[in-house]
């Protein structure tokens, strides 16, 4: 799957959040002399407090630079600036989902060849639930439950109805 075309957020009222680190890296196409300049730029446009202004600074960075560092123009580098301000914190990188990605990566590959798909649906499953019960009695949680709680109790409430083929 290729990172530059989703298919998923359209489909489950999701947003693509592409990682800042690796965004960053983008700044070394710049040139060795102009990483720092490009990188303080690009700096103006993570440190707005409010996703309409991010988004603002982050049109007037990308058309300064773009004939220097033309891979600028992606603008889901900003998708965690709609997320209330306790949260942006933790999810602005990808580090967590790419941790869990690679334990489930690790656990499978120990497997290698599965019977069939339900057999991997278990495993990952499996996999999924243990994670989900460590985070749950974490003493210092990734996102406290008091502010998860005003973004709703019913994570399918946003998936369209499914008919039947």
């Amino acid at each position: 799957m290729k990172a530059s075309n989703p298919p998923f957020p359209r489909k489950f009222c999701a947003t693509w959040q592409r990682c800042r680190v690796h965004f960053m890296r983008t700044i070394f196409y710049a040139g060795k002399n102009a990483r720092r300049v490009v990188a303080a730029f690009i700096g103006t446009a993570f440190a707005q407090n409010d996703v309409a202004s991010a988004r603002a600074q982050w049109r007037q960075v990308a058309d300064q630079l773009r004939p220097k560092v033309p891979k600028l123009a992606a603008s889901d580098v900003l998708a965690y600036m709609t997320f209330p301000k306790e949260h942006r914190a933790k999810i602005h990188s990808t580090n967590p989902i790419e941790r869990l990605n690679g334990e489930i990566k690790r656990r499978t590959d120990v497997v290698g060849i599965f019977p069939n798909e339900a057999a991997i649906t278990r495993l990952i499953g499996a996999i999924l639930m243990e994670q989900n019960g460590e985070w749950a009695v974490q003493r210092a949680r990734y996102m406290p439950l008091e502010s998860v709680a005003p973004l709703g109790d019913d994570p399918l409430s946003c998936l369209p109805p499914v008919t039947a083929a």
